[in-house]
């Protein structure tokens, strides 16, 4: 009884527990994340506004159906090696730091979206015009693959404990401003130089953009320093390496569980039920980020005969209206929790889905707005608590890593997929209510998911110590906890003491 007593007995935080957050650094850290994310997504919105372009410029002898669907094959093809990205630069910034990685994904998403502006048409060189679009997404897709998860670990470990979600949710903003720039610019060249304007050179003036923004993030990451959370766990390690040295050699097993094949495993095994939750949020939040965002614009023209630039302002519209609400979100996350949103989010999605894709359907502006803002709504409430949300799933060795597989593979196999599953199934069934349902599924599983997740607002990160914004604060919480050991101490002493008064 006494071991088992003791054994529980929590020990007091003292003050070397409790990490104060530089405000400055918060800042730079938070806005050097974002801008890779603005950066990313502008090419996104680029690419699913141009989709029909690109589809005349590369395969210029299928027929319109077609070459939508080829445009989004390519955009898919991006996404089945984001989880080899994972693999890669996910275990590499648990083992080198967060901040070197980060500055090589910036590097290599900023060329890769750069080099498709100089690339030759289907009509100048033939087939490898379209083979040479493949392997620039590809490159994109795999750099992408350490992006997300990367920037998303990065401010969860330099947010205090309760601004992590207002925090987190400026990553997403920056999604959708990226998203916002990019469609915006395709709406205004198209309403300047028209179809075939874009279609004979302006579809290129967006990619070459992604060069100067490259550069900006670039210099932006380079200025940053590693997390406290990475430094503390990289002091540990080479602490618990030179004991391991003095005692008389390296620990083959400890050595084993440091190496990549050592972590990867570790993941699957030890964590697997928290992949499986990191997946099935991922699956909620991306198949309604790139229904809307890629898909939509697409769907509204080719499948529903609507006119371009309508479509392409009601998407536009509702990212505007996702980025405005998004902080606001985030902060309702560190106030009421990670759970509650997620499952009403989740729950309004199953609910919502048809009316929405109903309203759209209907033509017009007004009916389709009031169907865009509803799925814009849904779409800002996985977005503005998923960056918060997920890096708490995992522990800071393994955070980065963890995150990284567990977000590609799902971002792959369902999030990515969404346009080209979407725009096959409407072809095959000629049923365009197939949105609806798709949406309808991802809410089931985002439902299931949340329900097995445990609250994480106000808490630290899991294996790191709290996190707060003054001395003050970390005062009062030393201060606490000393407070509530006193009182264990003293429950323990009197459940020893009588026992039998407990029975």
């Amino acid at each position: 009884m006494l071991r088992i007593l003791l054994r529980r007995r929590k020990q007091p935080l003292s003050a070397e527990d409790v990490t104060v957050t530089d405000r400055p650094a918060v800042r730079r850290a938070v806005s050097a994340a974002a801008l890779g994310n603005t950066m990313e997504w502008f090419d996104f919105g680029v690419y699913a506004y141009l989709a029909g372009t690109l589809g005349k410029v590369f395969f210029p002898s299928s027929s319109p159906g077609a070459q939508v669907v080829s445009a989004f094959a390519t955009f898919a093809a991006a996404f089945l090696v984001r989880p080899l990205g994972g693999l890669v630069f996910g275990p590499l910034g648990d083992r080198i730091g967060r901040k070197r990685v980060l500055a090589a994904t910036m590097i290599m998403m900023a060329i890769s979206t750069f080099a498709v502006g100089f690339l030759p048409s289907y009509n100048t060189i033939g087939f490898a015009a379209p083979i040479l679009l493949l392997i620039c997404r590809l490159v994109q897709g795999f750099s992408t693959g350490g992006e997300y998860a990367g920037a998303t670990t990065y401010i969860a470990e330099y947010a205090p404990d309760t601004r992590r979600g207002f925090l987190g949710s400026w990553l997403d903003f920056g999604t959708f401003v990226g998203y916002s720039l990019g469609s915006g610019l395709v709406t205004l060249l198209t309403a300047v130089l028209g179809d075939d304007g874009l279609v004979a050179w302006g579809w290129r003036l967006p990619f070459l953009l992604a060069g100067p923004l490259g550069l900006i993030g670039l210099y932006m990451r380079l200025r940053l320093e590693e997390t406290p959370a990475f430094q503390r766990e990289a002091e540990a390690a080479h602490q618990d390496a030179e004991e391991a040295r003095v005692a008389g050699g390296e620990d083959p097993v400890e050595e084993a569980r440091q190496s990549g094949h050592g972590r990867l495993k570790e993941i699957f095994t030890r964590h697997w039920q928290a992949v499986l939750i990191c997946m099935g949020l991922v699956l909620l939040y991306n198949v309604t980020n790139y229904m809307v965002t890629s898909y939509l614009p697409t769907y509204m023209t080719e499948t529903l005969g609507q006119d371009s630039l309508t479509a392409q302002l009601l998407v536009l519209g509702t990212m505007i209206v996702v980025a405005l609400t998004i902080t606001t979100v985030g902060r309702s996350s560190d106030r009421w929790g990670r759970r509650p949103l997620f499952m009403a989010g989740s729950a309004a999605l199953i609910l919502l889905a048809v009316p929405a894709v109903l309203l759209i359907r209907t033509g017009g502006i007004l009916l389709p707005a009031c169907g865009c803002l509803i799925l814009g709504l849904l779409l800002v409430c996985f977005a503005g608590t998923s960056a918060a949300t997920l890096p708490a799933l995992f522990p800071t060795r393994l955070r980065y890593g963890a995150l990284s597989i567990s977000f590609n593979i799902s971002v792959s196999l369902f999030g990515g997929t969404t346009p080209l599953i979407a725009s096959g199934l409407v072809a095959a069934t000629g049923n365009t209510m197939v949105p609806a349902y798709y949406l309808m599924v991802a809410g089931v599983i985002g439902l299931v998911s949340t329900f097995f997740l445990h609250e994480t607002a106000g808490k630290p990160l899991r294996g790191s110590g709290p996190m707060v914004e003054t001395e003050e604060q970390a005062q009062e919480l030393v201060a606490r906890s000393r407070t509530e050991a006193g009182r264990r101490a003293r429950d323990l002493w009197v459940r020893l003491r009588h026992p039998w008064s407990h029975h």
